[in-house]
């Protein structure tokens, strides 16, 4: 068997834990460092793997990009290649984020198809009839997208759905485009208001950040910048549940509440009592068994895709019966066939999941399909009985640094196994 974590049921977790910048946030804010020449500083970085993964795809591209515990530097140079199809790309899905950027600043851009989780189809026809309007030719070829442009101009843009990755990158060759855009029906999500704070202090024209509409109008160049990346709010809520999971009291401190409102809101119907701190995080207290709750999976400000697993896990040591409805990732149900080898008593029909919370679960070794499954996996050890193997660990470690070291700290009985 390869590397796992073991994971030992029955403990309650207390204590404080630190949220440092988030995944989702940092490698779009990396990829925008290429519209401008010169050297930017991103800081609050989370150790996590994405993060050099991202560097080797911007290396490729002819950056020095230097990495020093949460300080990225990146230096950007007058003329970039175009080319993003480097052995990096296809084990990053956010890699497609230079796409943007690179029609932007050198009007051509051949981009590899991305990797990443497997938690369903993320197709690209939205990031490109975006750059389409923004006047480039842009196709599928040999594995790649290429796009095109003699110059982009501004466009009224209207996205079938609020899509992060459609917006970050429509939204990042407008920049640079002749004219104003306008984005409708754009991702409201937090990471989407940090990367306009950052190409704003970049010297970008940007109204409506946090909104469904987006205003850009472009700029004939850009200046690099220093840029602190958001505390992330899917790690903040995954401790949250936790201490839920585990009845337990857990302070969580580095992200903003307010990007959690609804989560929060959520772990109160369970039971939870839950005290925010301004806009740098909140404390969640369980006292009892937790009670059941449904969840519906939906675009910013609704309730996260990301947050689907832990949902489950609750649900499964939930008093009651729970229906969690997944809108955005038909994938991501996956993770029920691990749940039930803990003996989660759970049953999908279609975009549906109906969750039977029982007392305790059943340790079993389980295997982790993508990050946020892993780390649900590894809390609902936390409440099995016996000890849990979980598997496919390296899905856990894109997304959470110092995972094991936080759960520890917080009282947890895990080790990372070699094997």
């Amino acid at each position: 068997m390869s590397e796992h974590f073991r994971v030992q049921g029955g403990g309650r977790l207390v204590g404080e834990v630190d949220v440092v910048g988030a995944k989702n946030s940092v490698l779009k804010l990396m990829a925008a460092a290429l519209l401008a020449e010169g050297t930017t500083t991103i800081t609050n970085c989370p150790e996590i793997l994405d993060v050099p993964l991202m560097a080797d795809v911007l290396r490729s591209l002819g950056c020095e990009v230097v990495l020093d515990g949460d300080v990225a530097t990146i230096t950007t140079p007058k003329e970039l290649n175009h080319r993003a199809d480097s052995e990096a790309m296809g084990k990053l899905r956010a890699s497609v984020c230079v796409l943007g950027p690179l029609v932007g600043r050198c009007k051509r851009a051949v981009v590899a198809l991305p990797g990443g989780d497997a938690i369903g189809s993320r197709p690209l026809d939205m990031h490109q009839n975006g750059l389409r309007k923004l006047g480039a030719h842009s196709e599928i070829e040999h594995g790649c997208v290429v796009a095109e442009a003699e110059g982009l101009h501004g466009a009224q843009i209207w996205l079938d759905f609020p899509s992060v990755g459609a917006t970050e990158n429509i939204l990042m060759a407008a920049v640079l485009a002749d004219g104003t855009t306008v984005i409708d029906n754009a991702a409201r999500e937090p990471e989407i208001v940090d990367i306009c704070v950052m190409l704003q202090q970049m010297g970008a024209k940007i109204e409506g950040a946090g909104t469904s509409t987006l205003t850009v109008h472009g700029v004939e160049s850009l200046r690099p910048t220093e840029h602190r990346v958001i505390g992330d709010r899917i790690v903040g809520a995954t401790w949250a549940f936790a201490a839920v999971m585990t009845r337990g009291d857990i302070t969580v401190r580095g992200v903003n509440p307010h990007h959690l409102d609804l989560v929060l809101e959520k772990l109160r119907m369970a039971g939870a009592e839950v005290t925010t701190f301004d806009s740098d995080g909140f404390r969640v207290v369980q006292r009892d068994r937790p009670r059941s709750v449904d969840f519906v999976t939906l675009p910013y400000p609704g309730f996260a895709t990301d947050l689907q697993p832990f949902a489950i896990a609750l649900s499964s040591i939930a008093d009651g019966t729970s229906m969690i409805t997944e809108n955005l990732f038909e994938a991501r149900f996956r993770f029920i066939e691990e749940m039930v080898r803990l003996g989660a008593d759970a049953r999908t029909d279609g975009h549906h999941a109906v969750v039977r919370g029982v007392e305790r679960l059943s340790s079993a070794p389980v295997w982790a399909s993508d990050i946020r499954a892993g780390a649900g996996l590894v809390l609902a050890g936390l409440c099995a009985d016996g000890a849990t193997e979980v598997y496919e660990i390296f899905h856990i470690e894109r997304g959470y640094p110092g995972f094991v070291e936080n759960l520890r700290k917080l009282g947890a009985t895990v080790e990372r196994v070699n094997a």
